[in-house]
């Protein structure tokens, strides 16, 4: 069986995503995750299914759409890991920034 790690940047935006869908529809917001996470582990067991998106990340990160999520994921790393999971109304680049700042060396080198 393949697996996976969330890092804690990817933890809270499921935790974010759970909460704003759940402000509505808690129901719903558990079928999200529910969808979420069994495509973390398709993407375990396949990881090189993934785009890679060279306008948002180097070749070394691959993106796949859930719904209007994108998981962004290093292909290469065992057990897969799981770097974020943002909305796509979300500016996806500025967001990457945002993050790099934030967490420092975790995305350092994500950007040309």
């Amino acid at each position: 069986m393949s697996r996976f790690v969330v890092t804690p940047r990817a933890e809270q935006d499921l935790n974010e995503i759970w909460d704003y869908i759940a402000q509505d529809n808690v129901a719903q917001a558990d079928r999200v995750l529910i969808k979420l996470d069994k495509t973390l582990r398709r993407l375990a067991q396949h990881p090189s299914i993934g785009h890679v998106r060279e306008e948002w990340a180097d070749r070394r990160h691959r993106f796949w759409p859930v719904y209007s999520y994108v998981i962004m994921y290093r292909p290469d790393t065992q057990p897969l890991q799981i770097l974020r999971v943002i909305s796509g109304y979300r500016d996806l680049v500025e967001e990457l920034k945002r993050s790099s700042r934030i967490s420092g060396s975790h995305f350092r080198s994500l950007f040309f």
